[in-house]
Parts: structure tokens; C-alpha cells; sequence
């Protein structure tokens, strides 16, 4: 009974400690969300956003191992904009498309959604946005930063996976 008194405990002060140290909007500012937009609803714009969808994953495969910091990321996002349109612009016109891409960095409000167990409330995010010609179809998105488009697609070594708990614990016990 003793066990569990003190397990109670335990998990009673880590979720306390989690809320008094959360803070209003953290996940717009930790997150760096990416945005695949097809030419339209069709299902050939659909489709064809997926095959762009992989050939700039499987491009940003290295910039997102090599990132440590999500501004790192934001850093490296923005003077790559070039070869990502170039990436989604072969695709197009390798499966006969003749409309263009367009990479942006930007904040955007985003809608909540779940991806892989986490949780992105309703908010404003900086996001990569690749519109494909018009951009007013359904898109595609994933996690830039932390990693999450690669946590299914890499082998570990190019992964970090991270406990936002826990570095909400470290800091908690830091300062």
C-alpha cells in the first residue's frame, strides 16, 4: 500500500509540475509544422501531392537531422526555399502537370490536429507552406521540427526523438 501511496505522489507532482510549467501558446512557439497544398481537391492534384510530399521529405531528410534547434531549422528552411520548389516542380512536371510550386516560411493559424500521439492545439505556427498552382486543395502535413515527417520514414541515427515532459521536468528543476 506504501508503494502505491508513494507512486500516487509521484505521478500527482509530475502532472502539477507539467501545468505550472506549460505556458499559454508553447506549442505554436516549439513546433514547426509542414504544409503540403494541392492545385485542388482532383484526384490527380491529390495524388500527385503525395509524390511531391516525398521527394521533398525525402530531401529534407538531412536538414532535419542536422537541425538542433527549431530556429536552426527555420534557418535552414529559409535559405533552401529554391531547391524545395525544384524538388516539387520536377515531380509536377514528371507526372505531366503544368502548373509550379511555391515554398514559403511563414506563421499561419492551423487548426488542432494529431500526429503520431501528439497533440497541436488550435494556433499560430511558423510553417513550411508548399502550395502546388493554385494551393485551394486538401493538404498534407506533418512535424518539421521536432522531427515527426521522419520518425516512420528514417532509421534511428537520423532521429532525435524527444520527452517534451521530461525537458519540462529539467527545466523545471534548473531554475
Amino acid at each position: 500500500m506504501k508503494k502505491y501511496c508513494i507512486l500516487f505522489g509521484f505521478l500527482f507532482i509530475l502532472i502539477l509540475t507539467a501545468a505550472l510549467t506549460a505556458r499559454p501558446g508553447e506549442a505554436e512557439t516549439a513546433y514547426l509544422r509542414m504544409h503540403v497544398r494541392a492545385n485542388s481537391d482532383s484526384p490527380a492534384d491529390q495524388a500527385v501531392k503525395y509524390e511531391v510530399k516525398d521527394a521533398i521529405v525525402e530531401a529534407l531528410l538531412p536538414l532535419a537531422a542536422s537541425c538542433a534547434s527549431k530556429q536552426e531549422a527555420l534557418d535552414a528552411l529559409e535559405g533552401s526555399l529554391d531547391e524545395i520548389e525544384a524538388v516539387a516542380d520536377r515531380v509536377l512536371s514528371q507526372n505531366g502537370f503544368d502548373y509550379s510550386a511555391r515554398a514559403s516560411v511563414r506563421r499561419e493559424e492551423f487548426p488542432t490536429r494529431v500526429y503520431e500521439g501528439v497533440t497541436l492545439e488550435a494556433g499560430i505556427y511558423d510553417a513550411l507552406i508548399v502550395e502546388l498552382g493554385e494551393g485551394a486543395g486538401a493538404n498534407w502535413w506533418c512535424v518539421l521540427y521536432p522531427p515527426l515527417c521522419f520518425s516512420g520514414e528514417a532509421t534511428g541515427e537520423h532521429v532525435q526523438y524527444r520527452s517534451l515532459l521530461l525537458e519540462r521536468i529539467r527545466a523545471f528543476f534548473a531554475s
